[in-house]
């Protein structure tokens, strides 16, 4: 029967890859199908691991075979979403990619063994002490081992990075899927973590939704500042979980809340309306195929970016990238005073170039979109804060009162006085 792999890629294609690959890397690689067995791998055998294979056949400790262990691997590395690096039970190092086609795992490469230090009397120790050897074994043991590769941890790493940019794109939806597997994982780590913040409150009757933090994520989408609306997502996230526990529904219908202000944020933030909506509607017909809260959170995370993304309104992908990086440029520095020469040189753009382009991916001038930032900020710090109204201008990256007062009223209609009152 032919092997699922080799309905989806070229076999052929395969075994050049893996050819080059051994003769660049000089460490055994193979491919694997979805049972753990070997489909085709350039590398012989090590003695080390031949000599390993027999003491397994009596070691009763030794439950699993390698390649059970080697495909339990690959199920790591594919929730994990990247290479995993591995030590097998007779501690010699690997290092697996998994071969993925949507959520099914059905193959992988496994490159290996080899040692990141050079074998010594402590490791043959522990596999003694482990499996029971005696002492003849233990010696044979130690003597195959000089047959294993010796690389350092850093060329480790670059061979799990060489792993992933070659196989990768291999696969149809492969790369999208690691992708995916890896920003859940992220994601779910950061929502744990305001999980675990809100169960820390000591007054857990009194807490409310926090429609601070909805407001915060507001004001990080208008100002197109992805990194902060994902982090102000998630803590909001981790609170509708804390207080819904894993009831999807509940996470549903407040995702569908969030999603339907977030839309009206693109628009006040120069979205076109009907590309708002679309982004929307394409967020409420998966919402309705979605059974697990860790996809539910993934795809209102990317509907957050696409929201953003949605207000670069005359950009090319080239352009669009540029102007993100200026974004959270400003972001970062707009407490200060800071110029247009400064952050077109930030991001390596002629400064009347990077004007012209500004103006026409974000719909505002450098100078408008600059004020705008400070404003948002210096409404947050009026109603939330005691500080004087001087104190605020000067943290928000303003001069003086007078000008202050000025801008904020054109923006707002209100003087920073009446808007505190």
């Amino acid at each position: 029967m032919r092997p699922y792999l080799y309905t989806i890629v070229n076999s052929q294609k395969l075994q050049e890859i893996l050819e080059c690959l051994y003769s660049c890397l000089g460490l055994p690689i193979q491919a694997l199908d979805e049972s753990g067995d070997t489909l085709c791998g350039f590398g012989s055998s090590m003695p080390f691991c031949m000599q390993f294979k027999k003491l397994l056949q009596t070691a009763p400790e030794a439950r699993s075979s390698c390649r059970d262990m080697h495909m339990k691997a690959a199920r790591k590395a594919m929730e994990l979403g990247e290479p995993y690096m591995f030590a097998c039970h007779g501690n010699m190092n690997h290092i697996v990619f998994p071969l993925v086609n949507k959520v099914t795992l059905f193959g992988a490469i496994l490159v290996g063994p080899f040692l990141m230090d050079a074998p010594d009397s402590m490791m043959l120790l522990d596999l003694a002490k482990r499996y029971s050897l005696s002492i003849e074994k233990t010696l044979a043991l130690y003597e195959s081992a000089d047959s294993v590769a010796v690389i350092t941890p850093e060329k480790a790493t670059q061979i799990s990075r060489l792993l992933s940019y070659t196989f990768s794109h291999l696969i149809p939806l492969s790369a999208q899927e690691m992708f995916d597997n890896r920003s859940k994982l992220v994601q779910q780590s950061r929502i744990s973590k305001s999980i675990r913040m809100y169960k820390s409150e000591e007054d857990k009757a009194g807490q409310t939704y926090p429609y601070e933090k909805e407001k915060l994520l507001i004001r990080k989408v208008k100002e197109r500042n992805v990194q902060e609306a994902r982090r102000v997502l998630n803590e909001l996230l981790g609170y509708v979980m804390f207080e819904g526990g894993s009831n999807l529904n509940i996470i549903r219908s407040r995702s569908i809340e969030l999603c339907s202000v977030l839309s009206r944020a693109a628009v006040e933030g120069g979205a076109n309306t009907e590309v708002a909506l679309e982004i929307s509607n394409n967020f409420l017909q998966e919402l309705n195929s979605t059974r697990n809260q860790e996809d539910l959170c993934l795809k209102l995370q990317k509907t957050v970016e696409f929201f953003i993304e949605s207000m670069f309104v005359q950009s090319t992908p080239k352009n669009t990238e540029v102007m993100k990086n200026a974004i959270q440029y400003i972001t970062q520095n707009y407490n200060r005073p800071l110029t247009l020469e400064e952050t077109a040189g930030h991001v390596h753009l002629n400064p009347s170039y990077f004007s012209t382009i500004f103006k026409q991916s974000c719909g505002s001038s450098f100078k408008e979109y600059l004020n705008y930032i400070r404003i948002e900020e210096s409404k947050h710090l009026l109603t939330e804060t005691n500080y004087s109204i001087i104190d605020i201008a000067v943290a928000v990256g303003f001069e003086d009162q007078s000008y202050f007062t000025k801008v904020f009223k054109k923006f707002t209609g209100l003087t920073p006085k009446r808007f505190r009152n």
